[in-house]
């Protein structure tokens, strides 16, 4: 049987109209869905583009440099001595964070910095950085950088140059505190008080002076928070050499409590006061080592006063919510209770 011309096309014109438009419908359908599938497929790629890439900007290099200099400038005059450093989006300390982020980009960006208009502003910025984190020699060089760049920059950075310079010569200057897990070891702690009190009351000296000429410009916290430093070494040195010293314990607990006294506005105020507890609960410990509970000599009146002290200064700093410091106090205030729980309650009263 032969087919005839336009045979197929005469099948096609002879289905039925109802089959044309439900064939019609479907195909409709079908586009719809392909296209539905698409743009969700397409959107998901796009979330995990930006899941990625959010991830990758944690400590990646920022977007720009404009973003970073930014969050920089914003917290240039933030009081850190009474508030903890800010935090950026990632919780790292904001100075460091930034400090990083310039050095990404200059590592990032190579080619696209190599005509050197913005290397002043680089330096500049990794200056203000620098000094927030007590690298004072490095930030004076930095500034000295800024300024040989940049002729409206000049008088600015070198006027910061200088200001690190003398933080940098007067942090030197005395007694710091020692790193017990330096790899090289650490020198012996000098046995001459009055020598150490007397390099650190010049090194005070010399920051008081400092912040005088500083007025209220932002080197006012950075003072603030080497006087505080100092003060914090000279009683670390006292508590460290009491048991060589005549009146050692007392004269070690004179310096926490002028620290604590001195600094009361301190955002290390809770420290100190912990610290304080913290020599209070080692005095208790000590005198029950040395007199046991159970001997005659025991006397607990004596173990009284220490106790009651530090339980009262780890209550005081367990009392504010919010705080790192208040989940030590809670720990230490349960342990130096579970102490006494050997002695006998007609001795010492809990």
């Amino acid at each position: 049987m032969s087919a005839r011309p336009g045979g197929a096309t005469s099948a096609i014109r002879g289905v039925h109209p109802g089959f044309r438009a439900a064939t019609r419908a479907c195909t409709g359908r079908a586009l719809a869905t392909a296209l539905l599938v698409s743009l969700l497929l397409a959107l998901a790629s796009g979330c995990n583009t930006f899941s990625r890439r959010r991830a990758e900007a944690e400590y990646g290099p920022s977007e720009g440099l404009l973003e970073t200099v930014a969050v920089l400038r914003r917290h240039v005059a933030d009081d850190t001595y009474r508030f903890p450093p800010a935090s950026d989006f990632t919780g790292r300390n904001v100075y460091r964070a930034s400090l990083l982020r310039l050095e990404n980009l200059e590592r990032t960006h190579a080619d696209a910095m190599r005509s050197g208009t913005m290397d002043a502003v680089v330096a500049f910025a990794k200056a203000r950085a620098l000094e927030r984190l007590r690298a004072f020699d490095l930030a004076a060089d930095h500034y000295r950088e800024s300024a040989r760049l940049s002729e409206e920059m000049r008088a600015e950075a070198l006027a910061s140059a200088a200001f690190c310079d003398r933080l940098d010569h007067a942090t030197r200057t005395g007694l710091d505190l020692v790193d017990p897990l330096a790899e090289a070891g650490t020198a012996p702690m000098p046995l001459d008080p009055d020598r150490v009190v007397a390099e650190l009351d010049e090194r005070v000296a010399q920051l008081s002076t400092l912040l005088e000429d500083v007025g209220e410009t932002h080197y006012r916290w950075i003072v603030q928070e080497e006087i505080e430093r100092a003060d914090e070494a000279r009683a670390a040195y006292f508590v460290a050499i009491r048991a060589v010293l005549p009146d050692g314990t007392l004269r070690a607990l004179q310096e926490l409590q002028r620290v604590a006294t001195r600094h009361g506005a301190s955002k290390s105020r809770l420290r100190h006061l912990l610290r304080l507890a913290d020599f209070y609960a080692e005095l208790s410990r000590e005198y029950l080592d040395a007199v046991p509970p159970a001997s005659l000599a025991f006397d607990p009146a004596r173990l009284r006063e220490s106790a009651e002290a530090a339980i009262r200064l780890y209550e005081l700093v367990a009392s504010h919510d919010g705080r790192p410091e208040k989940l030590e106090a809670s720990r230490r205030l349960e342990a130096f209770l579970a102490l006494t729980l050997g002695i006998d309650a007609d001795r010492f009263s809990r």
